[in-house]
């Protein structure tokens, strides 16, 4: 499959994981089969609009947050701010505020 269908892939489950679902309860919400939604977020599968919409409904995401800076040339998404909201994307609110805290404690402790 193509790298933006593995991105794709990758997204959906780093939002569904953030909002505790798993694939069954995904594709309950979504109405796309579990099957389905495991070969999307492994990139086997390119999706149809119609099924990107549904399950971005489900997981109460925009299509512009799904396919945000997607299809970026190799270089630019590489950069390390791009890297560290991926990243941050697959956490719960929880992790994010805390990991957010440590980071203003790394700047605070710098900056003495």
């Amino acid at each position: 499959m193509t790298s933006m269908a593995k991105t794709i892939g990758q997204r959906i489950r780093k939002y569904r994981a953030r909002r505790g679902l798993s694939q069954e309860k995904l594709a309950e919400f979504s109405g796309c089969h579990p099957t389905y939604i495991g070969q999307l977020e492994r990139g086997e599968k390119n999706a149809t609009i119609e099924s990107i919409e549904k399950i971005a409904a489900a997981l109460e995401v925009s299509l512009s947050k799904l396919f945000e800076k997607l299809g970026e040339s190799e270089k630019e998404t590489e950069n390390l701010p791009l890297v560290c909201y991926e990243f941050l994307l697959g956490k719960s609110k929880e992790e994010q505020e805390r990991l957010y805290r440590i980071l203003l404690e790394i700047d605070r402790y710098k900056e003495m």
